[in-house]
């Protein structure tokens, strides 16, 4: 099983990348699907993240807006947050990759944004960046909901600088250019490991 960590900052197209990958066979794991499922209600994060932001927890989910503004703003709280879900993603994903093994999977996609930021990179055998100019990625994140300047900006500086996570790629998919040339990317790299294997 060959393990491809995908990662980019906020805006940069993952999610697109990710569904390039999905659309050519690769089972794709999701670290945001993951910690949105901890996070809504019955989740396995909620009791944890509810002792620390009691405020957070509405009807028994954690409502991820008012943790994000919360926690955005202070780097301690954002650091008391990742304590409690790293472990609860790695956990997850590592099941997701032993599944998709035992299924005979020849490849997996892990997508995770902080993939440097955790040392994920460890656990991956190639790890592709997607990335976009920053005019364009603020552009993108600016249409989200509720999304501010002030907050895009915390968000951006939380993590790992474009530029580092370019240069220490295996593999990074420009996705400023076009989703058609980013699938031709993915479609080479894809074909390859195949045929490696």
């Amino acid at each position: 099983m060959i393990i491809i960590g995908l990662t980019g900052s906020i805006g940069m197209g993952k999610s697109t990348v990710a569904a390039q990958f999905a659309a050519l066979g690769v089972p794709v794991c999701s670290a945001d699907a993951i910690v949105h499922a901890l996070m809504r209600k019955g989740g396995a994060a909620v009791a944890e993240v509810g002792r620390l932001f009691p405020d957070v927890v509405k009807d028994g989910a954690v409502d991820r807006k008012m943790l994000g503004e919360i926690v955005f703003a202070d780097k301690a709280k954002l650091g008391a947050l990742e304590h409690i879900l790293h472990p609860l993603v790695t956990a997850q994903e590592e099941r997701f990759a032993d599944i998709e093994t035992r299924k005979g999977a020849k490849m997996c996609v892990l997508e995770i944004p902080l993939l440097y930021e955790t040392g994920a990179q460890e656990r991956c055998d190639i790890v592709v960046v997607a990335s976009a100019p920053f005019f364009l990625q603020k552009q993108r994140v600016m249409k989200r909901p509720n999304m501010t300047e002030v907050k895009f900006r915390r968000i951006v500086a939380a993590q790992m600088p474009d530029r580092e996570k370019r240069e220490r790629a295996d593999l990074v998919v420009p996705t400023g250019l076009g989703k058609a040339h980013s699938f031709r990317i993915i479609s080479h790299l894809t074909e390859g490991l195949w045929n490696a294997k």
